[in-house]
């Protein structure tokens, strides 16, 4: 098997493996310019969850070959085109009033993480992808037995897994910039995303199908994640899991005084969102009460009115809680549908 240090020295080594961006949301949600397809030089640190200053100097060393793998610098005209593609300069992580801005696709954001050596995160996207590689590299050679007929299945749900991505991350998208400017096709557009994403959800099925049956399911990892997670970490992620699904100016307020309200934020459509969450993994309670949800429900509906309110939980809600987010159009997200949505599944309300 390849290890870490061939894939850390070798240039034509991490050329071979660039086009498995998959790994990328298999160790942390990465979050997109509103294109779907392209983040900045802030965004891929936020990554990686190091300083811009260390990404600036990895390009400095590494220019060409980050170049060729889909680094650019944008000035003048094409960084103007670019901001109207963008549809808004004020997304979180967009360069504002800048003569220049480096955008990475997310090819160069996997050779990022091929390339630095101090980042947990990057480390981890080394393994999973030396992992892929060595499956992917051992498994013509195998005989048909069990273990080769479970390495198939594996094979085929990374290839449900770039289809995935493709959909998700840049179809879907495409979609949601043409519905805003549409005007008479606007219904067949709506009606055309919903079919791609109802292939994108019937994908993620089957691969947490895969999955399972070899013990490894998505949605175990995806819980055991959350559950180590501070509230802090969890709202992040869920405002990851916002841009994901093609949310724009998401904030996430980190503030005990948010009257209820932990993230704000607007669907690809206009559509004002509020988000509340609450991790209760460790905290020893099966369920949400009625309290919480009349909390939210009140700021969501009565002094701060959003188009779509979601209350995101780690576990399920009482009745007495359901029955007051039916009454107020509050969104429920319970534990299996925030694991299925960590897992890759968009959820309908944002559509």
């Amino acid at each position: 098997m390849i290890n870490e240090s061939a894939l850390l020295e070798s240039k034509s080594l991490r050329n071979s493996v660039l086009d498995r961006t998959d790994v990328l949301d298999r160790v942390k949600a990465l979050s997109l310019l509103p294109d779907g397809m392209h983040v900045t030089t802030a965004m891929v640190a936020a990554y990686f969850e190091v300083a811009e200053t260390v990404i600036n100097n990895l390009l400095s060393r590494h220019r060409s070959e980050l170049v060729s793998s889909g680094m650019r610098v944008l000035r003048g005209a094409d960084l103007h085109e670019y901001q109207k593609l963008n549809l808004s300069s004020s997304a979180e992580g967009y360069p504002q009033r800048r003569s220049s801005v480096a955008i990475w696709s997310r090819r160069a954001v996997l050779n990022v993480a091929m390339l630095l050596r101090d980042s947990a995160i990057a480390r981890q996207v080394r393994t999973y992808l030396l992992d892929m590689e060595h499956l992917a590299r051992t498994l013509p050679a195998e005989a048909p037995t069990p273990t080769a007929h479970a390495s198939l299945d594996n094979l085929d749900a990374r290839i449900d897994q770039r289809i995935t991505h493709i959909l998700g991350k840049t179809v879907v998208p495409m979609f949601n910039a043409l519905i805003e400017t549409s005007g008479e096709h606007r219904r067949e557009l709506i009606e055309l995303r919903e079919d791609i994403q109802n292939v994108e959800r019937k994908l993620c099925w089957h691969h947490r199908r895969i999955s399972t049956l070899e013990g490894d399911a998505p949605t175990d990892q995806a819980r055991a994640s959350i559950a180590a997670m501070t509230w802090q970490s969890f709202e992040r992620h869920v405002a990851d899991l916002l841009r994901r699904d093609g949310c724009m100016d998401v904030v996430v307020r980190q503030a005990r005084s948010d009257r209820g309200i932990d993230i704000t934020g607007r669907t690809a459509d206009g559509r004002s969102v509020a988000v509340q969450c609450k991790n209760r993994a460790g905290a020893g309670r099966s369920s949400i009460p009625s309290a919480d949800m009349q909390k939210f429900a009140g700021a969501a509906r009565a002094v701060d009115y959003v188009d779509v309110a979601l209350f995101v939980a780690t576990c399920n809600f009482s009745h007495e809680a359901q029955a007051i987010a039916d009454l107020s159009g509050v969104i429920t997200v319970n534990r299996d549908e925030l694991d299925a949505w960590t897992a890759g599944v968009h959820l309908k309300a944002l559509r």
